[in-house]
């Protein structure tokens, strides 16, 4: 990490060049080819799946999107009345000599009573597209709105309902990150006190954030993408970008305030925190690609575009970030900072101490010290409090949002009220049956059928149309008297599939499936729910596997896995209560209370157990530095936390504010994520990890560091903070040595920096470190072996999906997985070198005296 530190630090103009020409390079495609995201899913072997697909190769014309236009007399007078037959009549025959409109049925007519409310003053016809909502021109949809909505007048109201209408009529979301930025650099500037450094993370943050948005609208030409992929990637892809470039310019500053060089400043911050943004990024990536186990086409979608834009963002960390600071240099620090390096005292060498920040250490460090105090009771209140934060999830009920939730005045929600009070909530989402005749005697057992489900309880009507005469399929229209929200609707869905439909079926050729946009979503939540254990101990095991790897214990992974599972629960009753129970929706503009979103789950929970890996990377790492130096446990966890909590909380103050800015963008299902991340975060960073964590930490004592020996010798070695740097630092005097030594001594033992506790005193021998292994052989062979053992896994992988997806996708992950296999075959001829050189270096580096290295680990400044 270091040599890519310096080298982009030393071509820093090269390097901003290049990420221009890639930005470019980008952008000019996107430009030509927009983007092309798609909502349309299947899902295979679901019997909403199965009746759509009967519909398509049966009838493909009446396959396609049904949408509903709904005319409402305001006035005394009736829908039957001559004048308004008239007018709605010529309507409707306009609309169906519409492009992409495969057929309307008028509420006038034979098969039309039962679209006539019992008042006479609402009705509403029914256009079919000819394809899915997602592959309808946009203008087609837009004449079939302007050309009903001509009709009105001051007596006759028209309004519109559907899928394809309401993609349509709401047009884009609103753009709220600007929002985000600008309270995410309210807090950098308050935390560096410099406007370039709080201008530093932000250009890193949205370099990153254009590349990762750019390649997802190109992917998205290539596998299907829903419209919320490229949202969920920006709100991701935001938050970390800026926190990631927050650690990395902490550290690099506090380089700088130490007398390094520029250039040794920003190599030192990229080998010690670049290295754990590396590792935190690639957690994240790693829970995000999890969702590929769930085999369901939108959420693979969605995880791959949200890794991308992770990618991205570490990328821009660990190269455009140090090229920038190449170009600063020493200007991010404030002027106060810089003066105080320039009047060195002359007596200490060192410059003097920043009252300020001595006292934030010391709040820091006493915080510290009452966790340790109290820790029993700090550990019994924390899990309360997220208990009690948590309750509302056990009520979750998961399903689909529906027009009842588009904001007040829109043309979809004014029809969703229009039907709900002339028909029932129930006409917003009617279930279709889709009826297969085996032969012609079939037809007593489809009005047997159709009888039965008018006399089910919850069903409000029920009309058949007639079996077509070619290929026996008829489609029977269910109006159910509950929304499609209710869960009385999901409870006579079960109905109907379990006991009405096989009674009607049973002795006959009769064949019916159980379909409609109610019935899909019901299909989406239960399949969720059924891999939710899969997923959920996929994204686990893979955490603990990865910070078992990184801090050599057992119970600082368990410990980890555990604090995600707090909040996440926690986070799922924060949502239930706003958006399912209605706590203050309205207030929000989303709508009133509904089920929550059924793949907002799994997509949450991928995200926060990656970004939960963060913090607990950066808060452990410095309790497993402490660790390994003295091997006192409270020490460690005091001083862990008392140089990381500063650091931690700006971070997710950061997040909390780019995830709480997506809520206001009009859309309930980014909202719900917006506000269940925030949430999360904040349940994380200023209740688990500031007070639960190292509460459970002390009373676990030295058995937070225990690791089996003969899972010691299996598990590979990676370091995330980097090994102590052995450049040349700024001579300081013997007595300034002195005195820091008794500054660190004093952190060490009260968690703050103090001078007064007692005389200075000599720092004590460096301790032994074990001789370093000479013999690469081992090594080369071990290495050589993982890396074929992972190409052999991810090939499988991909294979896996070749053959079972059959969608082409596959191909796609082959390619990748085969460089990456000519990269590992590279290995196998470099590694064995490389190996050899770097213990080369090492012997030699051992021979000659270790410099004196200051702490690199101090908080934000």
């Amino acid at each position: 990490m270091s040599a890519l530190a310096r080298w982009c630090f030393r071509h820093r103009l090269l390097v901003v060049g290049i990420w221009a020409a890639v930005l470019v390079a980008l952008a000019v495609p996107y430009a030509t080819l927009g983007a092309r995201y798609s909502d349309a899913f299947s899902l295979p072997g679901t019997e909403s799946s199965k009746a759509q697909a009967r519909l398509q190769a049966s009838e493909p014309r009446q396959a396609g999107d049904s949408d509903q236009i709904v005319v409402h007399v305001r006035r005394d007078g009736s829908i039957r009345d001559t004048a308004v037959r008239q007018k709605v009549t010529s309507m409707l025959d306009r609309v169906a000599a519409l492009p992409s409109v495969a057929s309307v049925t008028s509420m006038y007519g034979p098969v039309g009573a039962p679209r006539i409310s019992k008042d006479g003053r609402t009705a509403y016809a029914t256009v079919t597209f000819d394809a899915q909502a997602d592959r309808i021109p946009a203008a087609d949809v837009t004449r079939v709105i302007d050309t009903a909505q001509a009709a009105r007048d001051a007596d006759l109201q028209v309004e519109l309902g559907g899928q394809a209408i309401s993609s349509a009529a709401e047009g884009e979301a609103q753009s709220t990150e600007v929002i985000g930025l600008v309270a995410a650099g309210i807090i950098l500037f308050v935390a560096f006190g410099s406007l370039l450094g709080m201008l530093l993370p932000l250009l890193v943050a949205i370099a990153a954030l254009g590349a990762g948005l750019l390649a997802v609208g190109l992917t998205s030409h290539v596998m299907t993408l829903g419209s919320d992929a490229p949202t969920v990637a920006a709100l991701i892809g935001l938050g970390v970008g800026i926190d990631y470039a927050l650690f990395i310019v902490t550290r690099h500053r506090t380089g700088l305030r130490t007398g390094l060089a520029p250039e040794q400043a920003a190599v030192r911050a990229l080998d010690t925190s670049g290295r754990a943004v590396v590792f935190a990024g690639l957690t994240v990536v790693t829970a995000l690609l999890g969702l590929l186990v769930l085999r369901i086409g939108p959420l693979s979608a969605m995880g791959i575009s949200a890794a991308t834009a992770v990618l991205a963002t570490v990328i821009a960390a660990v190269t455009l970030l140090p090229a920038l600071l190449g170009l600063f240099g020493g200007s991010l620090l404030t002027r106060r900072q810089r003066r105080a390096l320039t009047a060195r005292d002359t007596g200490t060498g060192h410059p003097p101490v920043n009252r300020q920040r001595h006292g934030t250490a010391q709040s820091r460090g006493r915080w510290a010290e009452q966790v340790e105090r109290h820790r029993t009771w700090f550990a019994v209140a924390a899990l309360l409090v997220v208990t009690v934060l948590s309750l509302p999830a056990l009520s979750l009920r998961l399903g689909t949002s529906d027009a009842g939730n588009d904001p007040k005045g829109t043309t979809t929600r004014a029809a969703y009220d229009l039907l709900a009070q002339g028909f029932g909530a129930g006409s917003n989402g009617p279930l279709v049956l889709v009826a297969q005749l085996g032969a012609p005697s079939d037809r007593s057992a489809l009005n047997r059928l159709v009888s039965a489900v008018r006399s089910t309880p919850g069903v409000a009507s029920a009309t058949a149309g007639p079996p077509a005469a070619a290929t026996g399929l008829s489609v029977i229209d269910v109006v159910p008297t509950g929304a499609p929200q209710d869960e009385a609707t999901s409870a006579l869905l079960t109905h109907l599939r379990k006991d009405v439909v096989p009674a009607a079926e049973r002795g006959s050729g009769l064949t019916v499936y159980v379909g409609g946009t109610t019935a899909a979503s019901g299909d989406l939540a239960a399949l969720l729910a059924g891999k939710l254990p899969l997923f959920l101990g996929v994204i686990v095991a893979l955490g603990c596997l990865l910070l078992m790897v990184a801090f050599r214990s057992v119970l600082v992974p368990l410990t980890a896995a555990v604090m995600n599972l707090l909040a996440s629960a926690a986070s799922f009753g924060v949502v239930v209560a706003v958006f399912q129970w209605g706590w203050g929706s309205e207030l929000l503009g989303l709508g009133k209370a509904g089920p929550v979103e059924a793949e907002l789950p799994v997509i949450m929970l991928a995200i926060l157990f990656g970004l939960s890996m963060d913090y607990q990377v950066f808060l452990v790492s410095r309790m497993h530095e402490e660790w390994e130096h003295t091997r006192d446990n409270h020490r460690a966890i005091r001083i862990g936390q008392a140089e990381t909590g500063r650091l931690i909380n700006a971070a997710a103050l950061i997040m909390i504010c780019v995830f709480t800015a997506f809520v206001f963008g009009g859309q309930r299902v980014i909202a719900e994520y917006g506000v269940g991340l925030a949430a999360a975060v904040a349940i994380d960073a200023f209740v688990l990890r500031t007070v639960l964590v190292p509460s459970l930490m002390h009373l676990l004592g030295r058995a937070n560091w225990w690791l089996p020996a003969w899972l010691e010798r299996i598990l590979p070695r990676v370091s995330i903070e980097g090994a102590p740097s052995r450049e040349p630092v700024p001579v300081v005097p013997v007595p300034a040595r002195a005195a820091r030594a008794e500054r660190t001594t004093g952190l060490h033992r009260t968690g703050v920096a103090t001078t007064a506790s007692r005389p200075a005193v000599v720092p004590p021998p460096a301790r032994p470190e074990p001789p370093l292994r000479q013999d690469s052989t081992p090594r080369a062979a071990k290495s050589v072996a993982v890396a074929y053992l992972w190409w052999f896994s991810l090939g499988l992988f991909g294979m896996h999906h070749f053959y079972l997806d059959r969608t082409g996708r596959g191909l796609l992950h082959l390619c990748t997985l085969g460089i990456c296999g000519l990269g590992w075959l590279a290995d196998a001829f470099t590694l064995p070198h490389q190996v050899r050189s770097a213990n080369a270096r090492i012997a030699q580096q051992d021979v000659a005296p270790r410099a004196d290295v200051p702490a690199l680990n101090d908080p934000v400044h």
